[in-house]
């Protein structure tokens, strides 16, 4: 097999950029590492790679989602499997990138088998999330899995339901399943080219911010109207993307156009922030590189 390459990276540091310039230089495939590039309908607020891209080198895993399917790690590494035996087939390098952390690491470190939550436990948490909020959910898991609790913020909701409902479902908590990760990784990382694009906080913050001006000018709003009139669960992985909780409030008239769009950049940076967070704490043994050093690494990978 070809060794790939995965590039990790925060939202707007230019990660996709360099993976389609190596792509061009090697023959490669890019792969898509973002949990909300995956879906179909968020094409402009998730930042996809534009058409005139994806023309030119194949890209995987894009758009390849309804927003209406609850996707999750254990989908993605089926299908990244899949994406990356293709290249392998057609001699192409995979060029893996993206910015979500718990992909990336279930990538080169495995993903713990946790057995599938049933459908009345899940229901049954939803029906009381209905009624709590996040903060007393958290409340809730720290009775029950102080470590768990401490590991999970208390305004993340995703996640604290999550950890509430394998505890019903198993008896045991999600750390104790991933300890035992059952699946072997689909790559090696201490042979893959891997790094982690970093790019200076104040410099990633203009960018966040003038990006997504760029988007309201590409038709975000208006993105954001289709998603509204599909009537999706708010609880679904694709209403959690970055910006589109702002834009529909606006468009339920909770707030103003140009107060949505400060949210929505307050609310990129703020994701930023964890990435690299993540990045920092998770992903420590990973080269950190500027762009330029990054160029530089890739450049030799493509000599």
């Amino acid at each position: 097999m070809i060794e790939p390459v995965v590039i990790a990276g925060a939202t707007a540091s230019g990660k996709s950029r360099l993976a389609f310039e190596l792509a061009q230089r090697i023959g490669g495939t890019v792969v898509n590492a973002d949990a909300m590039q995956v879906y179909a309908e968020l094409r402009i607020l998730t930042a996809r790679p534009p058409d005139a891209d994806t023309e030119r080198v194949p890209h995987r895993l894009y758009g390849h989602v309804s927003a209406a399917e609850r996707y999750s790690v254990g989908l993605w590494l089926r299908d990244v499997a899949a994406a990356i035996a293709e290249a392998d087939r057609e001699r192409r390098t995979p060029i893996i990138v993206g910015g979500t952390g718990l992909y990336l690491n279930a990538l080169t470190q495995g993903l713990a088998a946790v057995p599938e939550v049933p459908a009345t436990i899940r229901t049954a948490w939803r029906e009381r999330a209905a009624t709590h909020t996040t903060e007393e959910l958290h409340g809730l898991l720290a009775e029950r899995s102080p470590d768990e609790a401490k590991r999970i913020g208390p305004t993340d909701r995703s996640r604290i339901l999550r950890a509430l409902e394998v505890l019903d479902a198993t008896g045991r908590t999600l750390p104790e399943w991933q300890r035992e990760a059952a699946d072997a990784a689909l790559v090696n990382p201490k042979r893959a080219t891997r790094m982690v694009v970093q790019v200076p906080r104040t410099e990633l913050y203009d960018r966040i911010n003038a990006r997504f001006l760029g988007m309201m000018a590409a038709g975000a709003l208006e993105e954001a109207k289709r998603i509204a009139a599909l009537g999706l669960d708010p609880e679904l992985p694709a209403m959690k993307s970055i910006g589109l909780s702002a834009l529909l409030a606006h468009l339920r008239g909770e707030l103003d156009l140009d107060a949505a769009i400060v949210r929505a950049q307050t609310e990129t940076r703020n994701y930023a922030k964890r990435q690299m967070t993540w990045f920092r704490n998770q992903m420590a043994e990973w080269p950190a590189l500027t762009p330029s050093e990054a160029e530089a690494v890739l450049a030799d990978r493509a000599a």
